[in-house]
């Protein structure tokens, strides 16, 4: 996942824009936030471990004065979460300075490494963003020749936002895998991972940007380049799913009304005689209302979450660790003797749903069916998920109604591969749908190459 954000403006407040364009892509990282700004070529960043909230406050905005900015939330795939590798990263080279921010994943980041430190290169962090920064940090060739060599040598998922000394840069690669739009505040340049960014920001959105382009913004305004050709378009399908805010568009298709077909067409391939359909909040919302709206079963809340929960630096107690699922949610009385069914995303590894299934019929369901809004999830991801292991798949290696036993419910059924294709309003050859169909857009690392900590020191990954 990952949030990434630039702006380049002479008269608006660059990093309290940067600020709350952060604030909107919130969703996609909670491990760590941070802004760079550069005024007059004087680079200043700020990032820190926790939520943006809790990264910045008023005093330290008004202490990032400059006319571009770029920002950073980070969820991470590659290297630990701990502060060394929390974004935007910078990188003192030969040729430049880079501050930089990435949303996706590397797949050929090791020989990459290998190559910079034997060239005498130091790294500090063990991130796969850290080699995007130093290989166009190093590179004597004019800024964005040297980001077009860079492009040329990675591999995987990168939507990227740069700051070198009074240039936004942005570039995407060739699939465009992960989302990146470019948008307008008046005459100021604007790209955000997501649309729902640049509306909170009051800027508005002008298109994607293209796989395989790079852009700059400085003094002269836009220029754009086509560093590399255009591959098969591949944008995650899981963005669609899950990842994306309700409120973006991808590729010009608004998130939640696709949500909402992906829960129209489940009810139509797995229908089910039930008392109610119920959400597993947030991420089952707009599929549980497309369920109830084509199959006529009353919507309602079941579970109520706590939305102040996500991910915590504090572990709970033994009592609490017990109790498990109740950190988040908890169910109504109402459901009692109901015939439930309950309407979530996806499953990855099986455990949370294992354990809401059990927490409604404790609370008295009379029959618990569930309807997942997507096919099953079948083979690890490269691109910016944190599972790399086909393992940690509960579908991986069982069928639907071993999916069901393991889970405890009453019915199993997941969404078709066609009736997801068909919710988001694009074709097949379009987007990567590799989680669930096992086909990949990109040449694959080699099977010892893929641990998240693989460059962590032993004993910090032990």
């Amino acid at each position: 996942m990952c949030g990434v954000f630039g702006i380049r403006s002479i008269e608006r407040d660059v990093a309290r824009l940067s600020y709350f364009a952060l604030f909107a892509l919130q969703h996609r990282g909670q491990e760590s936030a941070g802004i760079a700004v550069s005024e007059g070529g004087r680079l200043t960043v700020l990032r820190d471990m926790g939520l943006v909230a809790q990264v910045f406050n008023e005093q330290q905005l008004q202490a990032l004065p400059g006319e571009v900015a770029i920002g950073h939330t980070r969820y991470s795939t590659t290297g630990g979460a701990h502060w060394s590798n929390a974004q935007p990263l910078v990188h003192h080279g030969r040729a430049r300075t880079v501050a930089l921010g990435h949303n996706g994943n590397l797949t050929n980041p090791g020989m990459l490494r290998d190559e910079l430190v034997a060239d005498g290169i130091r790294l500090g962090s063990t991130s796969d963003t850290e080699v995007i920064a130093a290989l166009v940090a190093r590179d004597p060739a004019p800024l964005p020749e040297a980001v077009a060599a860079t492009m040329r040598r990675l591999e995987g998922a990168y939507s990227v936002v740069a700051l070198v000394d009074e240039t936004l840069v942005a570039f995407r690669d060739a699939n465009g895998i992960r989302p990146l739009s470019l948008g307008r505040i008046g005459d100021d340049w604007v790209v955000a991972s997501e649309t729902c960014a640049l509306d909170l920001i009051g800027a508005e959105v002008v298109r994607d940007v293209r796989p395989g382009e790079v852009l700059w913004v400085d003094a002269n305004g836009l220029h754009t380049a086509q560093a590399l050709p255009e591959g098969r378009s591949a944008l995650c399908v899981f963005e669609h799913v899950y990842f994306a805010r309700p409120d973006s568009r991808l590729a010009g298709t608004e998130v939640h009304s696709a949500r909402v077909r992906m829960g129209m067409r489940l009810a139509e391939e797995a229908p089910v005689a039930a008392d109610v359909v119920m959400p597993i909040p947030d991420s089952g919302t707009p599929a549980a209302i497309g369920f109830a709206k084509r199959s006529g079963i009353a919507y309602d809340e079941g579970l109520i979450k706590n939305r102040y929960v996500g991910r915590t630096f504090i572990q709970p107690d033994e009592e609490l660790r017990r109790q498990g699922i109740r950190l988040k949610f908890n169910p109504l009385d109402e459901i009692s003797g109901l015939r439930c069914v309950i309407v979530d995303d996806s499953i990855v590894r099986g455990s949370t749903m294992r354990a809401l299934v059990q927490m409604l019929f404790d609370a008295g369901a009379a029959e618990v069916h569930v309807r997942i809004s997507s096919p099953p999830v079948v083979s690890p991801c490269f691109y910016g998920i944190d599972m790399a292991d086909e393992d940690q798949l509960a579908a991986a290696h069982r069928s639907v109604d071993e999916m069901r036993e393991l889970v405890g419910a009453t019915s199993l059924h997941y969404l078709s591969v066609a009736g997801m294709q068909w919710a988001t309003r694009m074709p097949g050859s379009s987007v990567c749908r590799a989680c669930f169909t096992r086909e990949y857009p990109t040449r694959l690392p080699e099977q010892g190459n893929l641990a998240k900590m693989r460059f962590e020191p032993a004993s910090a990954s032990a």
